[in-house]
C-alpha cells in the first residue's frame, strides 16, 4: 500500500492535519518577526530617548522648533547628562559656553538672577540653547550650516560663507573644512533622521 496515500485526499490534497501545521509554523514565524521588530524598537528607544520631554516640547513649541532636532542636540552635545562639561568649558544638556550665555541671557533673561551655573539646571539649559538653535536656524536656513554654527560659532561660518572653496551662493556651506566640524555636522544630521524614523513614523 502506498504510504502516502493515506496522508491525502481523494482530491490529492493536503490533509487537515498537515494544513494545521503549515499554519502553525507561519503564525511562530509571523510572531517571531514581530518580537524582533518590537525588541528593536525598544533597543532603538534605549539609544535615542526622549528625555526630559516636558521641557523639550515646551521649548521647542516656544521657539518654533521640531522636538525631535533638539533630542538630537541633546544627545550630540551630551548624551543628556545634565552635569556635562567640555574641555572648553560648556556645561549641560546643551553644552552652552560663558560667552554664549551671556549673549543669550542679554536676549532673553536680561533681568533674571540667572548665573552660568545654572546651566546645570535642565530646564535653563534646555531653554537657552532651543533658544540658540533657533536662531541659529533663521541666520541660516539649512540644517547643516545651522549646526555648524551652534558648534563653531556664527563668526567661523560667517567666514567660511563668504569663502567661495566652501559656500557657492554665501548662504549655505557646500563644504565643511574642519574635521571637528564636519564630524559634529554629521551626528546631528544623522541623530536626527534616526528620531524622525523611530518617532515620527506610523508606530
Amino acid at each position: 500500500m502506498n504510504r502516502n496515500a493515506s496522508r491525502r485526499t481523494p482530491t490529492g490534497r493536503r490533509t487537515p492535519c498537515r494544513t494545521g501545521v503549515l499554519l502553525l509554523l507561519a503564525l511562530l514565524l509571523v510572531i517571531g518577526a514581530c518580537v524582533a521588530f518590537v525588541g528593536r524598537r525598544q533597543m532603538q528607544n534605549l539609544e535615542y530617548p526622549r528625555k526630559y520631554e516636558t521641557y523639550v516640547t515646551y521649548y521647542a513649541d516656544k521657539y518654533d522648533l521640531d522636538p525631535l532636532l533638539l533630542y538630537a542636540f541633546i544627545r550630540t552635545e551630551s548624551n543628556f547628562d545634565p552635569e556635562a562639561e567640555s574641555s572648553v568649558g560648556a556645561r549641560g544638556l546643551m553644552q552652552i559656553t560663558e560667552d554664549t550665555f551671556d549673549w543669550i541671557k542679554s536676549r532673553i533673561a536680561p533681568t533674571e538672577a540667572l548665573t552660568f551655573d545654572d546651566l546645570y539646571d535642565p530646564e535653563v539649559n534646555i531653554r537657552f540653547g532651543s533658544y540658540f538653535v533657533a536662531y541659529c536656524l533663521l541666520q541660516y536656513v539649512d540644517l547643516s550650516t545651522a549646526a555648524a554654527a551652534y558648534h563653531s560659532g556664527l563668526g567661523t561660518v560667517g567666514e567660511l560663507l563668504a569663502n567661495p572653496d566652501y559656500s557657492a551662493d554665501g548662504q549655505t556651506l557646500d563644504e565643511f573644512p574642519y574635521p571637528q566640524m564636519r564630524r559634529y555636522v554629521q551626528k546631528i544630521t544623522d541623530s536626527y533622521e534616526t528620531y524622525k524614523e523611530i518617532y515620527a513614523s506610523p508606530q
